[in-house]
């Protein structure tokens, strides 16, 4: 079944310079190898592509069935360069727990 992944996860951003950092952990670790599978960098850069303008690394954190992902160029130059109403990146979190997830068992 598809769900948005806020639904199993939640998420925080945070930024330092250009650079925005997106963690994110499963509430139930039976769906940590799932979203390990979808959740990529190179689905972040193919979904928001027009505003990640730089690499990405994700590392994978299993003890806390967690995925933290390092952006570059991802914040317009960042809060003191930006124009940018989220010169912190804190929406990056919302808008990455929007995207949709195939879970294969449900709560």
């Amino acid at each position: 079944m598809k769900v948005q992944l806020r639904q199993i996860a939640h998420g925080r951003a945070g930024d330092k310079g250009n650079r925005s950092n997106l963690s994110i952990f499963v509430y139930k670790p039976k769906h940590y190898d799932e979203v390990v599978r979808q959740v990529t960098a190179e689905r972040l850069k193919k979904t928001f592509g027009g505003v990640l303008c730089g690499p990405i690394k994700r590392y994978e954190l299993p003890n806390l069935h967690g995925l933290n992902f390092v952006m570059d160029q991802a914040l317009e130059g960042g809060v003191n360069e930006s124009l940018n109403l989220d010169g912190h990146g804190k929406s990056w979190s919302a808008m990455v727990l929007a995207l949709e997830v195939e879970i294969t068992e449900a709560d």
